[in-house]
């Protein structure tokens, strides 16, 4: 039972520390990357759709991205959604056929500005590995009157540590993420 419920947690924790890492991802460094446009929602007939669904991107260069539609009917829905994408900077071109993005160099203040979303994001993924420790703690003192105290207890200090070292994996994702983004 009380694997069962550690199990559980680590499962949990294990998809919290993987969400940071993909949120840390859409946060731009001085190169280009495809994943930047990953959480790009494009409004496709009335209906948010994945950029992902709606073309291809690829790498140009190390400062530009090529994004190619399936549907060229779509080409100004993706090239709004991209315009509209906070923290981004880049004016998308097209030439009919694909949509062209230069990403600016990044300012000393930009890069600044990005650590701060990334510390952000980190926290909020701390908030919910922390959540995920308080109802894995909530599931173990339910289960107090099948097994002893003793045995709730040394989960208890088990639980804190396993929560240790996924807080530990987030932190250094943001501090590689960091260092990324502060270098020239």
């Amino acid at each position: 039972m009380i694997e069962e419920v550690f199990a559980d947690v680590k499962d949990r924790m294990n998809r919290a520390v993987e969400s940071a890492k993909e949120s840390f991802a859409t946060v731009r460094t001085g190169r280009a990357n495809p994943s930047l446009l990953q959480n790009v929602q494009v409004d496709y007939y009335g209906t948010p759709t994945p950029l992902s669904q709606l073309a291809s991107v690829q790498n140009q260069d190390a400062r530009s991205l090529l994004v190619t539609p399936y549907d060229k009917g779509a080409m100004k829905d993706i090239e709004q959604a991209i315009r509209d994408m906070p923290n981004l900077g880049a004016n998308p071109s097209n030439d009919g056929s694909v949509i062209r993005l230069s990403l600016p160099e990044l300012t000393t203040e930009r890069r600044k500005e990005f650590v701060k979303i990334v510390k952000g994001k980190a926290e909020d993924a701390r908030v919910a590995v922390r959540n995920v420790r308080r109802s894995g703690k909530d599931d173990l003192e339910a289960l107090k009157s099948e097994v002893g105290e003793d045995e709730i207890a040394r989960a208890e200090k088990e639980l804190e540590s396993v929560t240790k070292q996924f807080i530990e994996q987030i932190d250094e994702a943001a501090k590689r993420k960091e260092a990324e983004l502060l270098e020239v």
